[in-house]
């Protein structure tokens, strides 16, 4: 998993903005956003160049800590898909409109077909149909989870899973944190997942001559039900999602070493992770509870008194998060980092809470929360509404040069014909091709529903932001996707002048 893009610095001649600008409502765009974004292809994966701030979020403040004595540093990668020109000719709205109008009226995408281009560098809009109109977003949802707990926690907040001293001598208690990439030991799916086999070092260290006797889980942090709002009644089952709980292993994969996603999940995360927890400890698994962590008590005696905190370990930064959920379009994942906004904003974190501090959050960022409306935080909810406009809106601010902070949401888009999502789109479909490579995109998918958003570089080399809904396909994807692949196909394939 490489690190994500960041934005550099703004060409010469273009002024960001020097105040935040207020919600607004279309017509009045943000201020100027400028940026170009250097993607580089090596290996199995998107590896981006990193400058400014980037590497302290990764933990690598000073580099020369970070490789071995005697070792040889990795070279920079090379450079296999050219950055876009920031000089490059702006498209005209009559060019795209040229270029999009017959493609957008498809009938396999069904009559409501909503689409929002601009252009990253000037803000221009170049095309807009329904452009303003909510939308059922499917997982392209997962753009605005990124960018809002980005904004709300920082690329470098870690999600910690504790264990603390329970009331009776020996009672391990196991504080979830909402990390659901919890791994139980090195065989876990996520790269880089904190351990609970390294937090039971940790435990029998601070419990000294005690020997653990039970355990109990705690997931108290999280509220409300653990399956969203507009679920299909398959997804509790079907692999995709999941119970929703605050202490998990292996974001609740029965197995983790099952391919990413439609693996089979434990029907209650915590008590598995707590059994997985107690394993490891030596202690039987029918001694594990759910319950609630106990204050901090005055010491008594030599054993650690009720509350003490026994050892932490710590997710992998919210940059690296933000990275597996996108590129995965991993769910029980979206709605975990969905929970971290409202947990930052003091709101409950529940289905309810997220989508209140999600709003929220993109209200803060500028941005009109009036045209995104949420249930979830992972798309697969059909309560969900998302503007096109906002999503491209939302892009284009996360480019800026004045929100580095936020460039993180750029590191896991899938690029056409090459990973992720899009691995297997602009292939083969009759006039997709020019969006291999030159897409990048994140896609959203249910029965009825299909969409895209991101990012696409014309034939001139010129940065575009796309997005485009539609939530009354009548036919399947095999007939929606290569549909949906020409719009963005086309935009990379023209100068649209």
């Amino acid at each position: 998993m490489g690190p994500p893009i960041s934005a550099l610095p703004a060409p010469a001649g273009v002024e960001p903005p020097t105040t935040p600008a207020g919600p607004r409502r279309r017509g009045r765009l943000l201020a100027v956003l400028a940026t170009v974004l250097l993607i580089v292809v090596a290996g199995v994966g998107v590896v981006v160049a990193r400058p400014g701030p980037v590497a302290g979020w990764l933990g690598e403040d000073d580099a020369s800590t970070q490789v071995a004595a005697g070792a040889t540093p990795e070279p920079d990668p090379s450079e296999v898909l050219a950055g876009p020109d920031a000089n490059a000719p702006l498209p005209t709205p009559d060019g795209v409109k040229a270029a999009l109008g017959p493609l957008v009226g498809a009938a396999a995408l069904g009559d409501r077909v909503n689409v929002s281009v601009a252009d990253v560098t000037s803000g221009q809009t170049l095309f807009a149909k329904g452009a303003d109109d909510g939308t059922v977003p499917a997982s392209v949802t997962k753009l605005a989870t990124g960018v809002t707990v980005l904004a709300a926690r920082g690329p470098g907040y870690r999600i910690p899973t504790r264990a603390v001293a329970g009331d009776k001598p020996g009672e391990v208690v196991l504080v979830g944190g909402g990390d659901p990439t919890l791994a139980v030991d090195k065989k876990g799916y996520y790269p880089g997942a904190a351990r609970l086999d390294d937090l039971v070092a940790q435990v029998r260290t601070a419990l000294g001559g005690t020997a653990p006797t039970s355990v109990t889980v705690d997931g108290t942090i999280y509220s409300g039900p653990v399956y969203g709002p507009g679920w299909d009644a398959d997804i509790p089952t079907g692999g995709y999602g999941g119970a929703v709980t605050a202490l998990m292993a292996d974001g609740a994969r029965r197995d983790p070493g099952a391919d990413p996603g439609g693996a089979e999940r434990v029907t209650e995360p915590d008590l598995a992770a707590g059994r997985s927890f107690a394993k490891l400890l030596g202690v039987p698994a029918g001694t594990v509870k759910r319950g609630t962590a106990p204050a901090l008590a005055a010491a008594a005696g030599g054993t650690p008194p009720p509350g003490t905190e026994l050892g932490t370990v710590q997710s992998p930064p919210l940059i690296r998060l933000v990275d597996i959920m996108i590129s995965e379009s991993d769910n029980l994942l979206a709605e975990a980092l969905a929970r971290q906004v409202a947990l930052a904003r003091s709101q409950p974190a529940s289905f309810d809470g997220a989508a209140a501090a999600m709003d929220a959050e993109v209200a803060a960022l500028g941005l009109p929360a009036d045209e995104i409306t949420l249930s979830d935080g992972s798309g697969l909810s059909r309560s969900n509404r998302i503007s096109p406009s906002l999503l491209t809106d939302l892009i284009r601010l996360a480019a800026s040069p004045d929100h580095p902070e936020l460039a993180g949401v750029f590191g896991g888009l899938p690029v056409g014909g090459w990973s992720g999502t899009l691995d297997d789109r602009y292939r083969g479909a009759p006039g997709t091709a020019a969006g291999a490579g030159a897409v990048r995109a994140k896609t959203g998918t249910l029965t009825g529903v299909h969409a895209i958003a991101g990012l696409v570089t014309t034939a001139d080399g010129r940065l575009l932001t796309f997005a485009v809904l539609t939530d009354k396909v009548p036919g399947g994807t095999d007939t929606a996707q290569p549909a949906l692949d020409r719009i963005a196909a086309a935009l990379a394939g023209c100068g649209c002048r």
